[in-house]
């Protein structure tokens, strides 16, 4: 049972969560009818609830990843596959691709500024450690530094646990796919996957270079 106290919280974190999500919000109205939409946030709402309820002891780094992310996409597309099973998978996988092409588009444009790839690049130690370590959920192999290159490989997943936790880890790989789209066309940089633990494989690769020419 959760005190009075502890479902206000709840509450609270849902409306602000689902507020965020307005790019899942505009994609699901442009492909159901408004009376169908209604059903399907107002079960999102509760869906996510539900799962806060039941996470609420998880670490800080972990719910970055599980709050933020994990939870409301699955419960937002739970509740659009009970009511349109056909097209709910479409409908996630066009929103995340959608939104991670612009984040792209805005990272590609910093890249322009003279040393910022570099200067990116190296900020990528620190941040898969505080990120993507074992104090967010993650098992990795950090490798040693390289100049111009970062590499790491994700071995155990939150994404992968959670979702499947939900009963829906064909998620898994539109979280995947992210990367791709964001850090796929940046000039200077060179990003490189060639396994995902959402698609099937053993692990998850992560390569970026710097390149010159690019």
């Amino acid at each position: 049972m959760y005190t009075e106290e502890e479902k206000k919280l709840i509450k609270k974190k849902v409306l602000k969560t689902m507020k965020s999500k307005g790019f899942l919000k505009k994609k699901i109205l442009e492909r159901i009818s408004d009376s169908d939409f209604e059903i399907v946030w107002k079960d999102a709402h509760k869906r996510l609830a539900k799962m806060y309820a039941e996470h609420m002891d998880l670490p800080d780094g972990v719910k970055t990843h599980t709050d933020g992310f994990i939870f409301p996409a699955a419960a937002v597309y739970l509740s659009l596959k009970k009511v349109k099973p056909d097209i709910a998978y479409d409908i996630m996988k066009t929103a995340m691709a959608e939104k991670s092409q612009e984040e792209g588009r805005k990272f590609a444009k910093y890249m322009k500024i003279p040393g910022f790839a570099k200067f990116f690049l190296g900020m990528w130690d620190p941040i898969s450690h505080k990120m993507f370590g074992e104090s967010s959920g993650f098992k990795n192999v950090f490798y040693p530094k390289e100049k111009n290159c970062y590499k790491m490989d994700i071995i155990e997943c939150p994404y992968h646990k959670y979702l499947s936790e939900q009963g829906c880890p064909e998620l898994n790989i539109l979280f995947c796919d992210n990367d791709v789209y964001m850090y796929g066309n940046l000039p200077k940089l060179k990003f490189t996957r060639t396994q995902t633990i959402g698609a099937g494989g053993e692990l998850c690769d992560f390569k970026m270079e710097f390149v010159k020419n690019k």
